[in-house]
């Protein structure tokens, strides 16, 4: 198994067709493409989120609290096998930084410790049993289990001359809350319009100034945007429609303890 950490401003923006193409002249002058982006390629991310059985921990991120947290499996394959390489990344967002630490592991291993919890043998290795006993408190806190498939097909750049500076493109965004493993096959609904992306600048400090300026002239500006929050919303939307339910009140913590 492998460790990543990442603590880091997300901005999101969501673009046009016509505001993306405007924005290819200086991509390539100020940003180099991730190495699995050369010659225009794009690659595809898909994710599990996991979740109480009320839905508890989207209901209190789309309160907007100064601090949340959340756990997902990430895959760069579809369908995953039992033995593929997944990421299970435990993500806290506090005043507005965000910070990522992910734990590597097959696909078999992950299902087994977060549907069984079985956890994966890890005593000789300290700084990523550390994340895992983060993600046990967690869950310790948390009776989680998946709740929301989401994919997405991702361009992604890093500035030539600053590279912890990141821009990111998602585009054909879908999500389903049925058949939730990354064992299934891709497959979903559309939670933006076709042609639109989901741009996220990912800094530690602030925007460079050729980027801050273009937005402006390009129209382009900041959202709030959540992927699993925008197919939450629209899964209740849906079944309002039907009358099966009816949309929550967002409550403060109740009930669950927060160690």
């Amino acid at each position: 198994m492998a460790i990543q950490t990442f603590a880091r401003k997300e901005i999101k923006f969501l673009l046009r067709e016509e505001q993306y193409a405007a924005l290819q002249p200086l991509l390539e002058k100020y940003m180099q493409p991730d190495k699995f982006c050369m010659d225009g390629k794009e690659y595809g991310i898909y994710n599990v989120y996991y979740d109480t059985p009320d839905d508890f921990l989207i209901r209190e991120s789309l309160s907007k609290p100064y601090y949340k947290e959340k756990i997902r499996l990430r895959s760069y394959l579809s369908p995953a096998g039992p033995k593929d390489k997944v990421f299970l990344e435990i993500k806290k967002k506090i005043g507005g930084v965000v910070n990522k630490r992910r734990v590597t592991m097959t696909l078999e291993q992950a299902d087994a410790y977060i549907l069984h919890g079985i956890r994966p043998d890890l005593s000789n290795k300290y700084i990523q049993q550390q994340v895992l006993e983060e993600i046990d408190m967690f869950r310790s806190r948390y009776p989680v289990l998946p709740k929301q498939y989401i994919s997405y097909q991702r361009t992604a750049y890093f500035g030539k001359d600053a590279p912890d500076f990141r821009l990111t493109f998602d585009r054909a965004l879908t999500g389903r809350r049925s058949n939730i493993s990354l064992s299934e096959e891709c497959y979903g609904d559309l939670l933006i319009p076709e042609n639109a992306r989901l741009m996220e600048v990912k800094i530690e400090d602030s925007m460079p100034m050729w980027l801050t300026e273009t937005l402006a002239q390009l129209q382009i500006y900041k959202t709030s945007f959540s992927k699993y929050g925008i197919a939450y919303e629209n899964m209740l939307r849906s079944r309002q429609q039907t009358g099966r339910i009816q949309i929550p009140v967002f409550q403060k913590r109740r009930h669950y303890d927060y160690a």
